[in-house]
């Protein structure tokens, strides 16, 4: 059986917190908490009761009822999540401009596919490391 997957984007909510949303129109949720394990709970939460609402509306349920999520963050959610990754170090030891990357961080910029790539390649290639790490 192949599932069908929902890409999920975890962003920095207005004030304080996250909300998720589902990436294009394929499912009409979104979730917010004050944590992003709240947001995630609640988007979830809202995904069942608006496949459950669709059953009563049109007698099935939708398509993607029991689809995987998949959650992705934006750069400024990124930060806000990992707080102890310093922005401006991350750029320059993945070469983009350290102002340009605070602007990202803050949401005074938004970042294109290309540079997103370049960031998440990057930052795979940290985490691949970083995974190689024993403490002696």
């Amino acid at each position: 059986m192949n599932m069908k997957k929902i890409v999920a984007v975890i962003e920095k909510g207005d004030s304080e917190g996250y909300g998720i949303y589902a990436a294009g129109d394929s499912v009409p949720v979104v979730g917010y908490g004050l944590t992003e394990e709240e947001a995630r709970t609640d988007f979830e939460a809202v995904m069942a009761e608006q496949a459950e609402y669709m059953k009563e509306q049109t007698g099935s349920y939708p398509e993607w009822k029991d689809a995987q999520v998949e959650y992705r963050y934006d750069l400024t959610a990124f930060f806000q999540a990992f707080p102890f990754i310093n922005a401006s170090e991350f750029a320059k030891s993945i070469g983009i401009n350290p102002s340009l990357m605070r602007k990202y961080k803050n949401g005074l910029a938004a970042a294109g596919e290309k540079q997103k790539n370049l960031i998440q390649s990057k930052l795979t290639e940290i985490v691949q490391k970083m995974e190689r790490v024993k403490f002696a």
